[in-house]
């Protein structure tokens, strides 16, 4: 089990360094102005909008396997716990009895 949780710890590193570089690759909005008076974006590999959706898509991706390596880790890493746990109540219900099986006619000495 330790090598499965090691294995999606290093996905998850992995992928959160892509979303990382390939959000910072992208453009912003106004970058679109400068693009149409001819700034060298048109003459990009995959084209003036080509590189947009490439750099979407892989981002997407990217993000996808971030957030599903995130639950697995969750779902790995939790404790085992017992069915019929209560939970936060399971304090309240064990100590409950104990303080109702006390005798009334018994007096804290002053």
């Amino acid at each position: 089990m330790d090598f499965i949780t090691s294995l999606v710890l290093i996905v998850n590193v992995i992928s959160a360094l892509a979303v990382i570089v390939l959000v910072l690759m992208q453009h912003g909005k106004g970058a679109d102005m400068g693009a149409a008076f001819g700034s060298g974006s048109a003459g990009s590999v995959f084209g003036a909008s080509g590189s947009a959706n490439f750099l979407s898509r892989s981002t997407a991706v990217a993000a996808a396997v971030f957030f599903v390596t995130c639950m697995a880790l969750v779902l790995l890493t939790a404790p085992k716990t017992n069915k019929n746990d209560l939970g936060v109540m399971s304090g309240v219900a064990a100590s409950a009895p104990a303080a109702a099986s006390q005798p009334a006619g018994q007096k804290i000495p002053d």
